[in-house]
């Protein structure tokens, strides 16, 4: 799942968030939180945003029955840290991870800065926001200030969304894929738009935003599915790739 934006998400969606993990934890054999879980998030030495109580409490619960979650940090929450990572259990990864997904092999990354030419001054405001001591100095705001600080810049990201309508993280995969012949599966959110096509070198997936629409991939070895949340014990099937025709293509 990716892009539940939680905090700035309706109460509604943070309920549908912690209800699809404890689902997947009696039927996912992992869990990826492909970024922007929170639409704000940071932890000083002893404080952490308010909320998200149901959501965390799921993702321990995952955990502690010894499921693997991996979050890849977004542009929202990449200030991700320990509370996460030791408390709740969760593994953090704070770029793109490359390894075996479902039985595919597989590239995931949130997708933001991605872009090379639309990209550009977004990628040099990401690399001051993100130096230690911009960090340090974010850290010595009190929480409050700082907060209401975030959530006007997240805000403003928000509505912002995507002006191409998914085609330029689209064209990112693609490309990808064609220059590394070892990766049959590329996932993406940033976009927040669902997605889950071949490509001739392999398969581009994206789950969409869970703040707009509940949405999740299902990565199994013989098949990719991109399902709706519901609430029933499976979501709605929206798409699917089958990992037969996958082969096939690549055998043609």
């Amino acid at each position: 799942m990716s892009d539940a934006h939680l905090g700035a998400a309706p109460a509604d969606r943070e309920r549908a968030a912690a209800a699809f993990l404890d689902f997947a934890r009696a039927h996912a054999g992992s869990v990826v939180i492909n970024g922007d879980l929170f639409d704000f998030w940071f932890e000083w030495r002893t404080v952490m945003p308010r909320g998200h109580v149901r959501v965390l409490g799921a993702l321990a619960a995952l955990t502690d029955a010894g499921i693997p979650v991996m979050m890849l940090a977004g542009n929202h929450d990449a200030w991700a840290g320990d509370v996460l990572a030791r408390e709740v259990g969760i593994t953090l990864v704070h770029d793109a991870w490359d390894g075996m997904l479902g039985g595919w092999r597989a590239h995931v990354a949130h997708g933001d800065g991605r872009r090379e030419r639309a990209d550009r001054r977004y990628r040099r405001f990401q690399r001051v926001m993100r130096h230690p001591l911009a960090i340090r100095a974010f850290r010595a705001l009190h929480p409050d200030f700082a907060t209401r600080i975030a959530s006007g810049t997240s805000s403003q990201s928000r509505r912002h969304g995507s002006s191409d309508g998914g085609s330029g993280l689209r064209a990112v995969a693609a490309d990808y894929l064609r220059a590394h012949g070892d990766t049959e599966l590329v996932v993406f959110g940033h976009s927040h738009v669902a997605t889950l096509e071949r490509t001739p070198f392999g398969v581009y997936a994206n789950p969409g935003a869970w703040l707009e629409r509940p949405a999740y991939l299902v990565i199994r070895p013989e098949r990719i599915e991109l399902r709706a949340w519901t609430g029933s014990s499976e979501g709605d099937l929206l798409d699917a790739i089958d990992r037969g025709a996958e082969e096939a293509l690549a055998d043609a």
